[in-house]
């Protein structure tokens, strides 16, 4: 999603969002990891909804050049309960989850009706829009995205150990699935995901 032709309104609101999304993903990462025994999240001060805390200034400003941004929340998987493995899993879907229950939270005045106001539907419709894709988008099961880590949590040993080394590809794993499958070859994974979680959300209905 890039900026250019975007107006300073839509521009603003899309930041705004993007303010609101990352913070509570972030966030929720922190509540979960500290209520599976992790206090590294508490020691850095990141048990808040302040997006001072979240919101890492060169992600933002990704987000505002170009449509691509990021937060990050600093946790011990070895202090994590039950095990490492199954508490990362737990604390890396409190993310997308949290952007999912924003959306569904920012669609309801729109979907009964309450405001009517042009600029604050545009703002509201903006922020369910940007946490559904994040939502869609942190399960996509690469790394480094919150999805590998539910996978790796999820499968039986032998093939987490199998998948594993895949960490350390990385961003570059994600750049050729998001970037170059739909730029050269015209395969967009995010798209194909993100196009029935709209539908059966009912993303076009609230605009």
């Amino acid at each position: 999603m890039l900026f250019f032709g975007v107006d300073p309104t839509t521009m603003l609101f899309l930041t705004a969002a993007f303010v609101i999304a990352i913070s509570t993903h972030e966030a929720n990462h922190a509540f979960v990891a500290t209520a599976l025994g992790d206090d590294t999240p508490r020691l850095h001060g990141r048990l808040t909804l302040n997006p001072l805390r979240h919101i890492d200034l060169t992600g933002l400003i990704f987000f505002v050049v170009a449509g691509v941004g990021w937060g990050w929340t600093p946790v011990s998987p070895g202090k994590l309960r039950p095990n490492p493995r199954t508490g990362s899993a737990l604390v890396a879907s409190a993310g997308p989850l949290a952007n999912l229950a924003v959306a569904t939270a920012a669609s309801l005045p729109l979907r009964i009706g309450l405001v009517t106001d042009p600029l604050i539907r545009q703002f509201l419709f903006l922020v369910v829009f940007l946490n559904l894709l994040l939502f869609v988008l942190n399960l996509i099961p690469l790394p480094p995205l919150d999805g590998f880590s539910v996978v790796l949590g999820l499968a039986p040993d032998r093939l987490a150990a199998l998948i594993r080394p895949l960490e350390r590809a990385g961003l570059g794993v994600l750049l050729i699935v998001l970037v170059l499958l739909p730029s050269v070859f015209g395969v967009n994974i995010l798209t194909m995901l993100f196009t029935p979680v709209t539908q059966v959300f009912g993303l076009e209905s609230l605009r």
